[in-house]
């Protein structure tokens, strides 16, 4: 019985171990208060993102394991992870607005690209435009920056064509 549970245990600090490294980011709650209804909501909220609750032992061992350092001091009282795959900024804003429509969810703090954030970083995070506006935004400057060089390229070339004109009406003109 006894060995049934380590290797329980050992399989689930495996995957939180991987989860952990598969994650460009991963952000800790607690959960406290929150009923299972609120927390399938959640998860459905979440999109690229995974929320699993985990015992703070195993997950303390899964991130050292992952080679993750800075998180000891948030796995205290009821821990949930959340393991970013997708959007890091569409994650973090579902979970600020999830946690300010309910506020029994506490934002801990997390760990992005292998440094770890604080709670507040966390929010900062929410606050970024998604990558996909991101993108637009820069293929919209460059398209205006493009329209400009195109312009300015131009530019010189209809000045030679009116000066041609120009010398054309003046031959036309002394010949007259």
């Amino acid at each position: 019985m006894a060995d049934k549970i380590r290797t329980d245990k050992a399989n689930a600090v495996a995957e939180l171990t991987e989860n952990f490294q598969n994650s460009s980011a991963t952000v800790l709650t607690e959960y406290r208060g929150l009923t299972v209804k609120q927390l399938t909501e959640l998860r459905r909220s979440m999109g690229g993102a995974s929320y699993t609750v985990a015992k703070n032992t195993l997950a303390k061992r899964a991130a050292a394991n992952a080679g993750l350092a800075g998180l000891d001091d948030l796995f205290t009282g009821p821990t949930a992870l959340t393991f970013v795959s997708g959007d890091v900024v569409e994650a973090a804003k579902g979970l600020r607005d999830f946690a300010k429509a309910n506020p029994q969810l506490v934002i801990k703090g997390g760990v992005f690209e292998g440094k770890p954030l604080s709670a507040a970083e966390v929010s900062k995070l929410a606050d970024l435009e998604s990558r996909e506006v991101l993108l637009a935004k820069l293929a919209g400057a460059m398209k205006a920056n493009l329209s400009k060089a195109a312009a300015l390229f131009q530019a010189p070339l209809a000045q030679a064509v009116r000066t041609v004109a120009a010398l054309e009406d003046k031959r036309g003109q002394e010949s007259a």
